[in-house]
């Protein structure tokens, strides 16, 4: 299976930070950010990857990145979106050429996990698959609505609610067949009022058609794409990299 990386955006959330560089370039404790997403796909047997960058820095990714052997990579390949502001969808769908027309596993690149989804990989035939994670602040993600008759089904994924049917959030971790790109097609960019292509909408196709499936991912997990996370995932990595961070971050 071929890994996707979707590291563009603009990263507004992050300013005055990501007006030097890109989001998924800042460091977690003592690498790049997107080299956590990287060596999650390495992990599970995928080496061949393309990066989806965006906005004034995507060149930066080639001088940090090179060709990926260092990091294990047999393939990388990168594509460019056009419009940063145009969705996770939109950026997915320049990925369908190098899909060619086989499974793919797409990854946010400001995701940091320590998860092996290796099993889940291998064992991927068809349909979509997303990873699920248990959060105090679920409106910030989209939500998954549980089927009433069949708690182990989702009915539907909402995108950032109000009142959020659950405490779960869906992780940015997904496997997909070949069909996503059709779907992503028949996407409406005004669905969330956004003006975005929603990844939450592709979702959803699969999920009317029975053919979406979840796991919860086991593992830490945390998206840094806020000031708060981005402390709380350096802090995280600190201490799993180098134990002796513990003892310097109590005696500061």
């Amino acid at each position: 299976m071929k890994g996707v990386i979707l590291a563009g955006g603009l990263a507004t959330r992050l300013y005055p930070l990501t007006h030097a560089t890109n989001k998924h370039l800042l460091p977690i404790y003592s690498k790049p950010m997107i080299y956590y997403p990287i060596e999650t796909l390495v992990k599970a047997g995928i080496t061949e990857i393309m990066i989806i960058v965006s906005g004034p820095h995507s060149g930066q990714f080639i001088q940090i990145l090179k060709n990926g052997k260092e990091l294990g990579l047999k393939h990388l390949e990168y594509a460019y979106q056009e419009n940063p502001k145009g969705g996770i969808a939109d950026a997915l769908s320049l990925a369908e050429d190098f899909a060619d027309n086989k499974p793919i596993t797409v990854i946010l690149g400001d995701n940091t996990t320590d998860a092996d989804i290796s099993q889940a990989v291998n064992s991927f035939e068809s349909g979509a698959y997303v990873f699920l994670k248990k959060v105090s602040d679920p409106a910030r993600f989209g939500v998954p609505r549980f089927d009433a008759n069949d708690p182990s089904k989702i009915a539907e994924i909402i995108e950032k609610p109000k009142d959020p049917p659950s405490d779960y959030a869906v992780t940015g971790l997904y496997m997909y067949d070949k069909n996503v790109f059709d779907y992503i097609k028949q996407c409406d960019p005004n669905s969330a009022g956004r003006g975005e292509l929603e990844i939450t909408e592709v979702n959803n196709f699969y999920v009317k058609k029975g053919a979406l499936r979840w796991a919860e991912l086991n593992g830490y997990w945390l998206d840094a794409g806020t000031f708060d996370t981005l402390l709380m995932a350096n802090i995280y990595w600190a201490k799993k990299i180098s134990p002796q961070t513990d003892t310097l971050i109590k005696n500061t």
